[in-house]
């Protein structure tokens, strides 16, 4: 291993050569970027062909040869890898290069109620800061400078970004732009909105369904909140409608980054907010019809998603639970980058709980994911203090063991006066689009009124 001082000085040069003309790729004549994305196609599929156990074992089952698969659109070739297939044998899908032995392994949010494990090469990660500066322009724009602002983000601890920036701050010497105030969504929303005010921060940045519950509570008058001039989402979808309600009732732009564990950039909305610009070379986005065929421009369907620049865990071809489709419009920012329209999917609930808190599904995800024998799971509100945590466990007698702690710590979690009971399930009830959801509130989203009352 690199001693430290040296690995962050190798990271910091790597990082800074790639970041030199990244702004400009959004904005990049059409032939330029497809010439990117199918260079970056070419070189993913000849490593994963020599060094990932399941694409060797494909090719060679397929007889198919991997210079046959020479553009983005070749890559539909391959097998659909499903989320199950990665959940049952994630080691299939890890490279077994020196880059792939030293991957950073990550595991789902849990947002689907089913957790899988995907690994991150160095390179990737250190290089997903430079092509950040891509979303980060949009940020420059909106606020009319590129450093000196305030930011408060929104999460919890454990989540994928805590590890990305442990990641970073062992790999590099890259400064803090904004000054910057962490909060955690599992806190009371109270001191939260206690902290934003003392803090007035210039860009807001959280979970959709925490954007949406805070600006409802404004709108309602329960709270009173220092504006920001920016907010930012990640990590859930917010239909249109909601986007507008967010923007009208906190006077602010919202724009999005959209994210998963399976890849850190897929696309983002810009100042304009007309559509998601798809990172096509980065990670290329095949939308998938009800038919099982890809489908045509302005068709909806599922997102099918291959993983250009990941050298640990590869997936090509993977099938996402999100539902999208193509946007035939163009965006008046100049940027060229093909555009996804409305991305619906991992759409989740806030609890109201008794006491008079709410509670982000991250909590309860917390909870939960230190047992990876809890493959799968749902907590479902009966009433206001009554809750079912349904479990998939690996075996009967991880259920055995793990169900009556796990019910107990959830009751910790949820609060004086709640009750949890548990129950054995081979598989989970599934909504529209095969999507689970993890938590089921008694009443689809929160009244942020009675939530915050007393703020």
């Amino acid at each position: 291993m690199i001693a430290t001082p040296l690995r962050r000085a190798l990271g910091n040069a790597w990082i800074l050569a790639l970041a030199r003309g990244q702004r400009s790729i959004p904005f990049a004549p059409r032939h330029y970027i497809e010439k990117l994305r199918d260079d970056r196609v070419r070189r993913i599929v000849r490593y994963a062909a020599l060094t990932v156990p399941f694409y060797r074992d494909a090719f060679r089952r397929l007889g198919l040869d991997p210079r046959e698969i020479r553009t983005a659109d070749d890559l539909a070739r391959l097998p659909m890898i499903e989320k199950d297939d990665l959940r049952r044998d994630p080691e299939a899908f890890v490279s077994t290069s020196r880059a792939g032995r030293r991957s950073v392994p990550f595991e789902s949010s849990g947002s689907t109620g089913s957790r899988v494990s995907i690994r991150h090469d160095a390179r990737s990660l250190l290089a997903n800061v430079a092509y950040g500066e891509r979303e980060r322009a949009v940020v420059t724009r909106i606020l009319g400078r590129e450093s000196g602002y305030r930011e408060v983000l929104l999460g919890y601890v454990g989540g994928t970004r805590d590890k990305v920036y442990d990641f970073y701050r062992d790999w590099t010497w890259i400064p803090a732009r904004p000054r910057r105030l962490e909060l955690l969504v599992t806190a009371p929303f109270a001191s939260n909105v206690e902290a934003i005010n003392r803090f007035r921060p210039d860009v807001l940045f959280g979970y959709g369904s925490y954007l949406h519950a805070t600006a409802r509570a404004v709108a309602a008058g329960a709270i009173s909140l220092e504006r920001p001039k920016l907010l930012i989402y990640a990590a859930e979808p917010l239909s249109l409608a909601t986007r507008h309600e967010i923007e009208a009732a906190m006077g602010a732009p919202l724009v999005a980054r959209y994210t998963a564990v399976e890849a850190f950039k897929l696309a983002f909305l810009c100042e304009h907010r007309t559509g998601f610009h798809v990172h096509e070379d980065l990670a290329h986005i095949r939308i998938l019809g009800a038919d099982g065929r890809t489908a045509r421009d302005g068709g909806s369907g599922c997102v099918v998603l291959s993983n250009l620049v990941n050298r640990g865990t590869v997936l090509l071809n993977y099938r996402m639970s999100d539902i999208s489709r193509w946007s035939a419009a163009s965006c008046a920012c100049g940027r060229t980058l093909r555009m996804l329209d409305e991305i619906e999917g991992r759409a989740e609930d806030l609890l109201d709980l008794p006491n008079g808190e709410m509670m982000h599904p991250r909590a309860v995800w917390g909870v939960l994911k230190p047992h990876p024998e809890v493959l799968q799971y749902q907590l479902v509100q009966r009433e206001p203090a009554r809750f079912l945590l349904k479990l998939v466990t690996a075996t009967r007698d991880d259920y055995a063991r793990l169900a009556p702690r796990l019910a107990r710590a959830m009751e910790a979690l949820l609060g004086t006066g709640t009750s949890v009971e548990t129950e054995a399930c081979a598989e989970l009830p599934r909504e529209g689009g095969g999507k689970v959801r993890m938590v089921v509130a008694l009443r689809s989203g929160s009244d942020p009124a009675r939530s915050l009352r007393g703020v």
